[in-house]
């Protein structure tokens, strides 16, 4: 599976970067999780908020800092 946290480096970024590892590690999911603050790739996206979290290059979440147990919910569809 392949995971990328959206975002330029803000709080939000960071924090949905931090909460994604730790729930694949927490999980043993495997996966690799890419951050991507290069805003000309994340316009490839067609995303207008930031932080956006994308799975295997779908845009699962976006705009928002989910919970925990959302990001699990999201993940166990892969």
């Amino acid at each position: 599976m392949e995971i990328k946290v959206l975002g330029t480096g803000c709080p939000k970024c960071k924090s949905l970067e931090k909460l994604t590892r730790e729930v694949v590690e927490k999980n043993g999911i495997q996966a690799t999780i890419t951050k991507v603050e290069d805003i000309t790739e994340i316009m490839k996206y067609h995303i207008m908020a930031t932080p956006a979290l994308v799975v295997n290059g779908k845009v699962e979440i976006k705009g928002r800092v989910p919970s925990a147990a959302e990001i699990k919910e999201v993940l166990s569809k892969y």
